[in-house]
């Protein structure tokens, strides 16, 4: 009985494969010419130019490395970052255990 139902569910699986599997050469589907002639001529009515976003050089929060900053200042930066997530994961950790207790 287990060998007809592997088979029952086997068939269709193998004339699925055997359906979709036909390509002389799957590599020309790939190139560049047939992926990027349709992209340009799907962008071919777009008139609008890049937008310009407020925010892109607005002040970093304090805490994280910028350029000025020196390699042991971002590596004290990153070590002050993961120090604080650390302590907020303990601090829920904390939260879910005394969560359980009560219950």
């Amino acid at each position: 009985m287990k060998l007809r139902a592997a088979l029952i569910l086997a068939t269709p699986l193998v004339l699925a494969l055997a359906g979709c599997g036909r390509s002389d050469n799957a590599s020309t589907e790939a190139e560049a010419d047939t992926v990027e002639i349709p992209a340009n001529e799907a962008l071919s009515g777009v008139n609008e130019g890049p937008v310009t976003d407020p925010n892109a050089n607005a002040a970093l929060p304090a805490g994280e490395a910028t350029p000025a900053m020196t390699e042991e200042e971002k590596i004290q930066a990153a070590g002050d970052s993961a120090a604080d997530t650390a302590a907020a994961a303990a601090d829920a950790m904390d939260e879910t255990a005394t969560e359980e207790k009560a219950q």
